[in-house]
């Protein structure tokens, strides 16, 4: 599998919500001297092996001989909230840009006035400009993770932009 293309070496990180596996389930337990008493349990499977085990025992004597008993299970999950995470609110477009983003549109603004676009060959070209095979020129364009790392490794000399290219923003 090929790493993700960017514009050269532009990363799009997204966050993923981790889900830690707390699903449980309440069991009401029967003893071989009729006591009742309830008991939680990963899964249902998690209490057959416990029980075939007999680390399961009576809360009120001590039996290991221990069935589930009639009744209707319980089954805990971790609660999400009924409404998504509240976005960060966007700047309001009449405040003026910040420093940051004053930088990054000079930054763009000299990279798209002064080098050529090469798009998906850009691995290719800078190699080529790197050897002598192409007239020397600065570009910009886009190639995959692995493609830069090994122009970088061959100590062809290249930057990541925190820009895409005009036409290819939403």
């Amino acid at each position: 599998m090929s790493a993700p293309e960017g514009l050269f070496f532009n990363h799009n990180i997204t966050r993923h919500r981790l889900q830690v596996p707390t699903d449980m389930i309440q069991f009401t337990l029967k003893c071989a001297n009729d006591h009742r008493f309830d008991s939680w349990f990963q899964s249902g499977a998690a209490f057959e092996k416990l029980r075939a085990a007999q680390m399961v025992g009576c809360a009120v004597c001590g039996s290991t001989d221990v069935n589930k008993a009639m009744m209707a299970p319980r089954v805990s999950t971790v609660e999400t909230p009924d409404t998504p995470p509240a976005k960060p609110k966007l700047r309001d477009p009449a405040t003026p840009p910040s420093a940051a983003e004053q930088a990054i549109a000079a930054l763009r603004t000299y990279v798209e006035t002064h080098s050529d676009y090469v798009g998906g060959n850009f691995a290719t070209e800078a190699r080529a400009i790197h050897t002598g095979d192409a007239p020397q020129r600065l570009i910009w364009g886009k190639t995959r993770g692995d493609e830069a790392k090994k122009l970088i490794e061959d100590g062809v000399p290249i930057a990541p932009l925190p820009f895409t290219p005009k036409g290819e923003t939403n």
